[in-house]
């Protein structure tokens, strides 16, 4: 091990991610399990010895963009010929021997699950040996891994993985694997950690917290989150993503009574109607969807919601799409993901007939975008005058005179940057102007 690690320690390693928080999480991990074994992460791939692309699968444009990527990374390969280049994460999982046979300039494919043996693929590669590891786990959280984070200040913490839901669309359950839940006492103990770091946020991740459950106690994801919350009461905890089948009272309950648990719920309804909910095998009504919504204003009024819609799914009629409309009207999201239906290999929706011509997919798609940003910029012009207090992040991209930050309900802030203005600083800044997306203001 120890002339491993020596031969090692020149090997630069520049890692690119795309898709959820998930797959910025388990790069992370990836980037600590890397410098452990004697590697090193670099910014730029210019320097690189190894160019890894963590990818997503969710959708088609998602793995259209690691395409496009491979072909501009052959002018790596020309300049270095020693250059090992690999894909991680669910597009590894799904389209395995395909990346290496039709992609020739990739030497390794890594699923999600499989993430220890990266270092020693690299290694192989450097041989000549291409590789594929893309089992799937019932057991592997990475719960030993510290990951190595981007930030001090914000941490994305892995509790779960997998799904178990198998909604007709989606291929997370064959890449990702089925759940499986990380104890509640480990999270805890890497939330003590943080904190005494200095960390000022944590996110909790899983594809669907709400089905989080410590196998040895049976605490469920609010007992986890009471217990994170009362673990480091200093700091803001979010979590993503939820189910609203499994949207529990408890749940609802137990954010309400934390002031460190941030007021804001990703719910994603995917379609206003129960059919095409019935088909997507969502496994819950619109009613049920809506009652959830209720109870979650009910305790939290202040509460931000946001979502996911899927336009045009396979036998969606102008009545369907009318309905999702009606139910953005009624909930009233603060802001939302909005896509168009796209067929993926190995889902059950993928041997349905994909009847929706496109240009009424981009059409249907086009009017929820629109009718949201109305409902979003209706919501966020309520905030003129209100004050929060909010964490900053980072110089805003546009303006590097201005910094951005979140609110406790997730509204992206822009204001103009203080002397000595830093990554992690509490400030309290008073709302003056808005977008759909976005709200302006001043420190004060």
């Amino acid at each position: 091990m120890e002339n491993n690690t020596n031969r090692y320690k020149k090997d630069r390693v520049y890692i690119e991610t795309y898709g959820c928080q998930m797959n910025f999480s388990d790069t992370e991990i990836v980037s600590s399990i890397l410098i452990n074994s004697g590697f090193s992460i670099c910014d730029n791939p210019d320097d690189a010895d190894a160019i890894l692309l963590n990818t997503c699968s969710v959708r088609d444009n998602a793995e259209r963009k690691i395409h496009e990527r491979l072909i501009h990374l052959k002018r790596y390969k020309k300049q270095n010929k020693a250059l090992v280049v690999g894909i991680l994460g669910c597009m590894a999982e799904r389209l395995r021997k395909n990346l290496i046979e039709e992609k020739q300039i990739v030497d390794l494919v890594v699923g999600p699950d499989e993430f220890r043996k990266v270092p020693q693929l690299i290694e192989d590669a450097r041989t000549g040996t291409k590789g594929i590891a893309v089992k799937l786990s019932r057991v592997e959280t990475y719960d030993d891994i510290e990951p190595k984070h981007t930030s001090g200040v914000f941490a994305w913490l892995s509790i779960m993985r997998g799904c178990d839901n198998f909604c007709s669309y989606c291929v997370v359950p064959y890449t990702r694997g089925r759940e499986r839940s990380r104890g509640l006492e480990s999270v805890v103990q890497e939330v003590t950690y943080l904190r005494e770091k200095g960390f000022k946020e944590i996110t909790l991740l899983g594809q669907n917290v709400n089905s989080y459950k410590d196998r040895q106690s049976g605490e469920d994801f609010a007992d986890l989150l009471a217990a994170c919350a009362k673990a480091a009461p200093g700091i803001r905890f979010r979590y993503m993503t939820s189910h609203p089948m499994d949207m529990s009272d408890k749940l609802i309950e137990t954010m309400a009574e934390y002031d460190n648990i941030c007021k804001y719920i990703h719910l994603p309804v995917q379609s206003g109607s129960n059919r095409i909910l019935d088909l997507m095998l969502r496994g819950y009504t619109v009613e049920h969807y809506l009652g959830r919504i209720n109870k979650i204003k009910e305790l939290m009024p202040e509460c931000s919601l946001s979502t996911d819609i899927i336009a045009g799914f396979p036998t969606e009629t102008e009545d369907d799409h009318k309905a999702t409309l009606r139910v953005i009207e009624e909930v009233g999201y603060d802001g939302a993901f909005m896509f168009k239906y796209s067929p993926r290999e190995h889902t059950k929706a993928y041997a349905m007939e994909d009847d929706v011509p496109d240009k009424e997919k981009v059409r249907r798609l086009n009017e929820i975008i629109e009718l949201q940003h109305k409902v979003s910029k209706n919501i966020n012009e309520k905030e003129i005058g209100k004050s929060h207090t909010i964490v900053a992040e980072s110089p805003s991209k546009k303006n590097p005179q201005e910094w951005m930050g979140r609110t406790d309900t997730n509204k992206v802030v822009v204001f103009p940057s203080l002397n000595g203005t830093k990554e992690g600083d509490l400030l309290n800044v008073k709302i003056n102007g808005c977008t759909s997306a976005t709200l302006f203001g001043e420190v004060f």
